[in-house]
């Protein structure tokens, strides 16, 4: 066995740093560290991407908490609440007739405009 082992490390001299005890320990250490432990780079990597995608949320959300402290501001204002209840829900007094004329163009640049969004 020794005999083996020595004509292999004359024929390729690397192989005799690689037969080191200490390297095969530093080897084992890497790929331990590497894959096989419980924090090893593997796990790093998703949960950073889990962080990432969690801090892009976080700034969504703070944009729309924004916008919609806005609106609640405008909303108090009552001339804000009636132009607001008349556009989105179409209410009217008793004594006015509504006509809502729907152009098609206007619903595809109004849907394209909210895919933006």
């Amino acid at each position: 066995m020794k005999k083996w082992y020595q004509n292999l490390t004359d024929n390729y001299p690397f192989l005799k740093f690689l037969g080191s005890r200490y390297t095969l320990v530093l080897i084992f250490f890497i790929v331990w560290m590497l894959f096989l432990d419980n924090q090893s780079l593997w796990d790093q990597r998703a949960l950073n991407k889990q962080i990432d995608e969690l801090e892009d949320n976080k700034t969504y959300y703070k944009e729309e908490i924004a916008k919609d402290e806005q609106s609640i501001k405008n909303l108090k204002n009552p001339g804000q609440t009636e132009r607001y209840a008349r556009e989105k829900y179409y209410m009217k007094k008793d004594s006015e007739d509504i006509y809502i004329i729907d152009i098609e163009d206007d619903r595809i640049n109004d849907s394209i405009a909210e895919a933006k969004q």
